[in-house]
């Protein structure tokens, strides 16, 4: 292996899939291969793929074309494709990009190295078998230099009938809080400020591991883990994703209230604000729980931030079983609400129903939902005006280099003028000028002497 080897991964899909993305460059650079941004200056291009909708997964076959081209102008080109939609097609993706090195799982991210020395001994692999995964050990080649993300539990145990994760991710796997605990330790050594704890299911965090309390009640829950890890000198926040309403709990709700590290801002997907809907895509709540939940929050924390995701047009919902979505948006006044048309999934009982809906509707439904969006989103942005709020540096903005951006601890993003170099990483209390529906600028406020 050559010194002088380049690779590029481009990243599809969720904050799992940018994770795994990170682990895996990070084994990429501990075998002398080199990051370039251009995946066409790349010798290995990785593509870690979604499948979570259709326009993902068909995104992925179409930059994967492209690379198969060039392949047959260089034929020392190697292409891996990881992640989703490796795991649903298999071997499958060879017979249709046969220009392809390696399909290989999520589950298989820690393995690269091992399989990619297959990939170089001559070899076309697939590594989709379903195994124990292998305790991290790698060092993941971060994109932040502030914020990290730290997996606690990888796979899902759900079968909600939309879904294809159960089957690409695996069963649940939680890993042990002492590993969890060294990771997060070591981030605090490199200078990292903020953890996001990370799962598909993270609610259901240490159902696989042992341990039950004097009382009967499990131990090694996200609740006993947030305990564990809050103490950890140099992480400033702590941050967790993705909830479930079905074991999203007051014990969980009231440890977020108590530990000053832990933001407050929660993800709790709903998918759906009606009860029928819901049955059908097997979630095991009811709209009248989502709500309790988000009540409870409130109590707790009423300033806290709530996001959350949200499936329209889904099989046999009519106009007045949207309106209950529209009715719960609007009731809630949500933070953020990622938002989606159903899409059929290979493999899902809800894609073998016959009563899928026309596009038409799901286009009209998708837009109304996503207007009401913005409006309520606006809405909760003006609480923000005028306030100072502590945000925490990690980058310069984009769009006007004298700028910086952050975020407060309800995760809402914000811009404020400042040097990179000297406030990245630090928390700055910023005064909000403007507030937007997804974003906030403000004027920083220093301590005079």
């Amino acid at each position: 292996m050559t010194a002088s080897r380049r690779y590029h991964i481009t990243t599809f899909g969720c904050q799992m899939n940018k994770a795994d993305s990170e682990r895996m460059a990070g084994i990429l650079d501990s075998m002398d291969f080199h990051w370039v941004d251009d995946p066409n200056d790349a010798d290995l291009v990785l593509y870690n793929t979604c499948t979570i909708r259709d326009n993902a997964e068909q995104k992925v076959y179409s930059y994967l074309g492209r690379q198969a081209k060039r392949k047959h102008e260089k034929p020392d080109l190697t292409l891996v494709v990881a992640g989703c939609v490796a795991q649903q097609e298999g071997e499958a993706l060879l017979r249709r990009v046969p220009e392809l090195d390696l399909v290989m799982g999520p589950q298989h991210a820690n393995r690269l190295d091992d399989l990619l020395a297959q990939v170089f001994a001559g070899n076309q692999v697939v590594a989709t078998d379903p195994i124990h995964i292998i305790e991290d050990i790698t060092k993941p080649r971060r994109d932040s230099k502030v914020s990290a993300w730290v997996n606690v539990i990888y796979g899902c145990n759900e079968r909600c009938t939309y879904c294809v994760v159960p089957g690409v991710r695996g069963v649940e796997q939680s890993r042990t809080p002492e590993a969890i605990r060294a990771e997060m330790e070591e981030l605090a050594r490199q200078g990292y400020k903020e953890v996001t704890l990370l799962g598909q299911n993270i609610d259901a965090y240490g159902r696989d591991l042992p341990g039950v309390t004097p009382e009967g009640r499990r131990e090694n829950t996200l609740t006993d883990l947030l305990y564990y890890v809050h103490d950890i000198e140099g992480i400033d926040r702590i941050r967790f994703a993705t909830s479930h309403p079905r074991y999203f709990t007051e014990r969980l709700i009231k440890a977020c209230y108590e530990l000053p590290k832990v933001c407050e801002h929660f993800h709790i997907p709903f998918q759906s604000g009606d009860n029928d809907i819901l049955k059908a895509m097997s979630r095991g709540y009811t709209q009248e729980k989502y709500r309790r939940i988000i009540d409870l929050v409130r109590h707790y924390m009423p300033d806290a931030s709530i996001s959350a995701d949200a499936i329209v047009a889904f099989p046999g919902e009519t106009e007045a079983q949207f309106e209950n979505t529209m009715k719960l948006v609007d009731d809630i006044g949500f933070d953020l609400l990622n938002t989606a048309a159903y899409s059929p999934r290979p493999g899902t009982p809800a894609a073998e129903w016959e009563n899928q809906l026309d596009e038409t509707t799901k286009a009209d439904r998708l837009q109304r939902l996503n207007h009401l969006v913005s409006t309520k989103a606006a809405e909760r942005s003006q609480r923000y005006l005028g306030r100072v709020e502590e945000v925490m540096v990690e980058d310069v903005n984009p769009r006007d280099p004298s700028q910086v951006m952050g975020r407060t601890r309800g995760n809402r993003l914000t811009f404020f003028e400042g040097a990179i170099e000297e406030l990245k990483g630090k928390t700055i209390p910023v005064k909000i000028t403007t507030v937007r529906a997804f974003s906030l600028s403000g004027e920083p406020v220093y301590a005079t002497a």
